[in-house]
């Protein structure tokens, strides 16, 4: 359709130039709109290997496990992780206030792997860093850690994960998106959660999920009509039994 449109838009340009039209009746015509790419998500088997691949007790670690359990716990965007300042995070009553975008205020649930995590930062390694600033996440030398840094470190350890290319600045806002919902969380909760203005917004993770559903029951339903009349595949994570708790409980 799109190359139709070109082509006829073409033609009545050419027309016009040659004198051969008054006007243009495509100039008004719109293009179709490309369908929006579905977000990609890590499995929980994944995410938890990201989430692991931090280690030791130094603070450049300490502050890359904070950040990356942030990410995931709360479904920040990388912006607002770096504009958090230390009494934005709340590890007591655990939550977060986050700053998204417009200014909007919303705060989030803070699950007690990543409170513990913060903690871990901000008593052990930030206070060597700048002991009074007002931002939480910092750089070596001490000042607010920036959007391209936060970068950096993500793409760093997802290498060291075996996920090279397959984690973005999102990716864990959208796994903690499509984890919720697959859990039974209702799409407005999430959309809350998120801070988007609109609930269309929110919406193209339940067609993650409803892919996901139809993955499953292709591949473990008889009748399915996919030709392949095995129940289950043994391994394959999309198969997993729903009783399987995750690795770790309730929120992070």
């Amino acid at each position: 359709m799109a190359r139709t449109l070109v082509a006829v838009r073409g033609l009545h340009r050419f027309l016009l130039t040659e004198g051969l039209a008054r006007d243009d009746p495509a100039r008004e015509l719109a293009g179709p709109r490309g369908e929006r790419p579905l977000p990609k998500a890590l499995t929980l088997a994944e995410v938890e290997r990201l989430l692991a691949a931090p280690v030791g007790d130094e603070p450049g670690a300490l502050r890359d496990r904070a950040m990356l359990e942030l990410l995931y716990a709360c479904g920040l965007r990388i912006s607002e992780l770096v504009g958090l300042d230390v009494d934005d995070v709340d590890t007591h009553q655990r939550v977060v206030r986050a700053r998204g975008k417009g200014g909007r205020e919303r705060f989030v649930p803070l699950g007690r792997v990543a409170a513990e995590a913060v903690d871990g930062w901000r008593v052990r390694g930030r206070p060597g860093l700048c002991p009074h600033g007002a931002a939480l996440m910092l750089n070596q030398r001490g000042g607010r850690l920036t959007r391209q840094g936060a970068w950096k470190v993500l793409t760093r350890y997802a290498e060291r994960a075996g996920l090279a290319g397959r984690v973005s600045p999102h990716t864990l806002r959208h796994s903690f998106a499509t984890h919720l919902l697959e859990g039974g969380a209702d799409v407005r909760v999430v959309q809350e959660l998120l801070g988007h203005a609109s609930v269309r917004t929110t919406q193209v993770y339940t067609r993650v999920t409803d892919t996901r559903l139809r993955a499953v029951y292709d591949l473990a339903h008889p009748r399915s009509g996919s030709g392949d009349d095995t129940v289950g595949v043994a391994g394959d994570d999309i198969t997993a039994d729903d009783d399987d708790a995750p690795p770790r409980q309730g929120w992070r």
